[in-house]
Parts: structure tokens; sequence; C-alpha cells
């Protein structure tokens, strides 16, 4: 089926598509300009407010027809901190619409705010420097819900759920152990990925007081901060501020940080401000129905020249302006490929470094041709821009859309192979697709030209946490027992080639319990409470052994080369995969500098394994991880019943 629409025609395209990079509020001191794109209005009016929500214009001014479907406005005096909408009229109806290019604004987003953002700066912050540069393959992400970082009465913040809780220094348990950025700090982590902190439509901003909740995938104003996170929703400049703060304070404890984006789809498509500006302009419409690619109601349309622009113009501000080091993009399969492709471009042109991922896949089937979309399986005409592997995520612990399901690490079978592919970052590997191999199911083609382009997880705040999928899909097992999967997990994911993603507390054994669910978790917490969703501080304690296996194997990826392979031809080169056993993946990786040998045993009792030719030591077993030696072998090695050993040979 195909977008019906005059807007993709060449003549509109050349016609009405703006290059210019003065769209919005263009703030000084003595004046304010104003350009909003409307090439179907016949006339724009710009409101004046004093108020983000409430009263009357103090100023009503007629807006001038300008190029390429522009109109514009001058306007004398400082209007810091001034609201405004525009009254757009398109075939004779009059809408009011909030600035799409609002760059702040008032309580719940209603009207944009004028704003002199240099005013909104922190002490310093035009002077920081991002963290030191961090390849993509030695990235190791962290995503963590703002509010869920410090909501909880365990974490010892005092801004609980506010973006200044990340100001927080030597914040601890009531065990005296490390929460917030120290505990970041204390686990290794390189990156954290922040979901959606733009201003979403799911949470009433005016009325704080009350209990409310959720991830936030419901885009209102996409260049402005979610005022539910500020300690002042009510006054625009307040949440960008701090918003900077926390920038800032991660910045400085040498984290980077990710924006989890939403351009897919907006909270509701109608009193979208594009939507009354540029009627049907944003999204796709199949006949007089949006099109639902994301199962939301609607799906934007990248492939319009002017929305292309759009989502462009506003992550090079994020980066810009806020300095953020990374986005990560939701439903990106809704979005074509020559948009991913331009986006990295022009962000290459801010900061080569700044890290791009997404879901390469859409909710359902978007109103695009399927070859251009940026589905996972075209990843590698993405340069630069990575995707989620679905398949180690699955293999490891069950399939997310069946609970009681397990994974390799819960002994599962003929799965050995699908963990292999896994291992090499998606880029495949001569080795795998053998006929002679009994498959649970086949063995995806290679979709990642370079590890680089592999992100390597779990658990997300999608599904299960880990530990509750783990207990979900395994009911039999003792508690001991489930954490020796989970250990397996983790070694797993961090000794793969590619980028490494944690849920956030999943090294504390995040759970999500909830007595309303069949099997007493949450399996999708977007909308529940805070007693669902906060990061226990408390349980850090009796998990500490967990945390510290975590801990260690990120120290141990950081010192180790060749778990952090470059290439696709270097991966074919360096790795060698043994035989497999039922229920065992082994391997070598050999490169120049040094030799592995990795095991992973889902089986229940121990194995004994042949090693290469010389003397070798251990840093992970069962038990332990780090980058200390845990004792030194030779000739053979036994393997625990579920567990990972890992090996380096001496030199």
């Amino acid at each position: 089926m195909k977008e019906n629409t005059i807007y993709l025609t060449k003549e509109f395209e050349e016609k009405y598509t703006y290059t210019g990079n003065d769209l919005g509020s263009i703030y000084s001191k003595n004046s304010t300009a104003f350009r909003v794109y409307a090439p179907t209005a016949e006339s724009v009016v710009l409101n004046l407010y004093k108020d983000g929500s409430k009263g009357t214009p103090f100023e009503k001014i007629e807006m001038k027809q300008a190029e390429n479907g522009t109109y514009t406005t001058v306007v004398s005096g400082d209007l810091n901190k001034v609201y405004y909408t525009y009254e757009v009229k398109v075939n004779g109806k009059t809408k009011e619409a909030v600035d799409p290019y609002a760059k702040a604004a008032g309580v719940n987003g209603l009207r944009g705010m004028v704003v002199d953002l240099k005013a909104t700066n922190p002490e310093g912050f035009e002077q920081e420097v991002r963290p030191e540069k961090v390849n993509p393959e030695d990235a190791v992400l962290y995503e963590l819900h703002i509010r869920d970082f410090s909501i909880d009465e365990s974490s010892g913040m005092k801004n609980k759920g506010k973006y200044t809780a990340f100001i927080e220094e030597n914040t601890v348990n009531g065990d005296k152990l490390k929460t917030g950025i120290e505990h970041m700090k204390e686990l290794g982590i390189t990156h954290v990925h922040l979901l959606p902190s733009f201003d979403y439509g799911s949470v009433d901003e005016s009325k704080l007081e009350v209990p409310q909740y959720n991830w936030g995938y419901d885009p209102v104003n996409y260049n402005v901060p979610e005022g539910s996170y500020s300690t002042d929703p009510f006054h625009g400049e307040v949440r960008i501020k701090e918003f900077k703060q926390m920038v800032q304070a991660l910045h400085k404890n040498g984290i980077r940080v990710v924006m989890d984006v939403v351009y897919n789809h907006v909270f509701d498509a109608e009193e979208f401000c594009y939507q009354k500006i540029v009627p049907d302009y944003f999204f796709r419409k199949d006949k007089d129905k949006f099109a639902d690619g994301s199962a939301c109601g609607n799906e934007t349309a990248s492939n319009h020249l002017m929305v292309r622009k759009y989502m462009i113009d506003s992550l090079c501000y994020w980066a810009k302006e806020y300095h953020i080091d990374g986005f990560r993009f939701d439903l990106m399969a809704i979005h074509d490929i020559i948009t991913m492709n331009e986006i990295r471009k022009a962000l290459n042109e801010i900061d080569e470094n700044i890290i791009i991922y997404g879901e390469g896949w859409a909710a359902e089937a978007p109103l695009l041709p399927e070859e251009e979309c940026a589905l996972k399986k075209y990843t590698y005409q993405m340069p630069g821009i990575a995707a989620f592997s679905d398949d180690l995520r699955d293999a490891v612990k069950g399939s997310v859309f069946e609970e009681l399901e397990k994974g390799f690490v819960s002994g599962e079978p003929d799965l050995e192979e699908l963990i292999q592919f896994g291992v090499t970052g998606a880029t495949g590997h001569s080795s795998l697709y053998r006929k002679d191999v009994v498959y649970k199911q086949e063995i995806p083609e290679p979709w990642a030209a370079s590890p680089s382009q592999c992100v390597n997880y779990s658990s997300c705040h999608d599904n299960y946490t880990l530990w509750d999928k783990l207990v979900v899909s395994n009911q039999d097992k003792t508690k001991e027992e489930i954490i020796a999967m989970n250990k397996l997990a983790a070694a797993i994911l961090f000794t793969s080639q590619g980028i490494p993603f944690i849920h956030a507390g999943e090294e504390i054994l995040r759970s999500k319990p909830d007595e309303s669910s069949e099997y007493g978790y949450q399996e999708n917490s977007f909308k529940s409470n805070d007693k669902v969703n906060s990061i226990k501080w408390n349980t850090k304690k009796e998990n500490i052994d967990m945390f510290q296996y975590y801990q260690g194997l990120i120290a141990f990826r950081k010192a180790t080369e060749s778990l952090r392979l470059k290439s696709k031809e270097e991966v074919e080169e360096a790795i060698e995969f043994f035989p497999i056993q039922p229920g065992v993946v082994s391997y070598v990786i050999n490169t120049k500098k040094e030799t592995l040998f990795i095991a992973y045993n889902a089986n229940e009792k121990d194995i004994t394994l042949q090693l290469p030719e010389g003397e070798f030591e251990v840093y992970v077993n069962k038990k332990q991880s780090g980058t200390k030696p845990l004792s030194k072998e030779k000739g053979t090695i036994q393997v625990e019943g579920v567990s990972a050993i890992v090996l380096k040979k001496r030199d």
C-alpha cells in the first residue's frame, strides 16, 4: 500500500523545502525573530502571552509570508521568558499551535517560550568538555529512567525523581553502599542511556503531587526537556538549566549521555503542533487514516524532506545545546535509511564520537517500501549506526514474547549456534551455517558490517527484567541456580563482540514485582507505579556478589582488546569456534596481542575441555570475574555447571 499525499511530489519539494537554520524563535536582548514552516497556510498570527498556560495574548502579530512556505516576523524588545503560540489558518479553519521548534515551554508544553539559552547555562557549562573519546565497541551502555534512578526511599538522594538527583554527590543507601552516580562510576559504565526526557504527554506536570508514572514514549515537544523531572515545570527556563546540570554532572564523572528519542510517532496526532500548522505533512497517511507502524496511532514521515530536516535539526540542537553524546532510536525501522544516514552525517560534523543505535524494527509494517526502512537486516547500509541484537537476547534467556520459554542459560537445547552468532557481533563467521547442526531456529544472515553496529543485551525497560524472566521461566529452580544463570548471561554479554548494554539495576538483580500480574512480576511497566519501577538500592548489599561480578566483567572487557574487535574481518580471522557439544559453546580469540579461551557451559553438570597449547590464567569463572588472575591452568580445564570461564594465555 502506498502513501496518499501531494507532499512527495517533486514540485512540492522544490517549491517548499526550506534549508535555513532559523526556524523557531531566535532570541537576542533587543529583538526576537520568529519563523515557522507553514506552506499551506492562508495566514499565521503570532500570539504573545505572559503565562505558560493561562490568560489571553497581550499581543497578536500578523506574520509575513516568506520563502519556501515559511512565515516570519521580528518583535522588538527583550522577550526572554515570554510565552507564544502560532494561530494558523488553513482551508478556512484556524487552529492555535505550539511552535514545533520551541526550545522552551510552559507547563504541559501548551505554549512555547522565548528563552535566553545562555542564561540557562550552569556555571562552567559552556567550557565543559565531553568525557574522553569512547569508540562504539569500547562503550558500556546503561539504560536508565530518570525517575527510577532516585525515587526509591533507599536511594539516599534528596531530589527524588528529578534531574537534579544526578548532581548529588557521595550518595549511599542504608548500608552505606554507593548509589546514584557513584554507583555507576563504581560499576564502570561509559554511557548512561536516558529513557525519553523530552516533553511528553502522559504525565500532567501541573499535578505532580498526584502519583503518576510513564516511560515517556509519547512526544509532545521534541526540543523541550520534560517538565515533570524539573523542580518547577511552570517556568520554562528551569527545566533547561536542570537538564544541563544533569549532563554536566555525568560528564564531570566521566559518563557520556545518550538520549532515547522517539521521532517515529507522537502522543496525539490531531493535537500535534505540526498537524495543526501543516495538516497531514508530518505523518504518513493511508487515504484518510493515519498509518500506524508504531502501533501507537500514527507514524511520522521521515521521507518528507521537512520532516527529515526537523529530525536532523532537533538532534543537532540536543547535541550542541545540551552536549548530548548519543541517541537511541525507538522503532527505528519506521524511519527511512536515507534519513538515518543523513542524521549520522550531520552529527559527525558536531562530534564523530556521538553514538547512534536503535531498534531495527517497527511495531507494524510502516507505510514505506520495506527496502527503504531502517530495518535491522539493512544495518550494513547505515555506517556508524548500530541496532539491537534481539537474536542474542532471546537465545540467552528465551523469547520475550513467550513468558515460559527458556533460553541457553536455562538449559534450552539447540541454541548453541545462535549464541555463536551473538558472539560474532552479528557479523557472522565462516564456521556457522553448517548443515550438520540442529537449529532451534534459523541462524540469521549477518546484518552488521562490523561489531560496532551490534548492540548486545539481555534485558531492557521493555518486557521482564532479566532476573524476572529467569524466575518466571524456571519456577522449579532455586535462587542460587537462577543466580548462576544470570551470571552466565552476563558473561556471554560482556565477552561477545559488539556493544554491551544493560538495563539499570540488572547488576543488583533488579525486579519489578507486581502481585496483580499472572506470575507475580510486571512484564510491561510503562505506566506502573514507583513501587514496581524504582531501583531498589537497598538490595545492593544482599546482591553485592552479583554487582561485583558485573563490575569485574566490565573491567576485564575494558582491559582486553580482543573482546572489542573492530571489523568483520578481524572477527573472522581471530575467532575459532570449537565443535559444538550440547549446552556448550567454546572458542578461542587469537590476536597479535593476546589469546583468550572462552567457554559457556549451560549444562547442570561440570565439563572438562581441552585448552590450546601453553599456560593460561583464569579471569572469569562461576564465582568471580575481574582483571586479576584467579588461577593458572594448562592442558585441560574444568568448567562448572551453568557457568562461563574465560582464560588468557600467559606471555
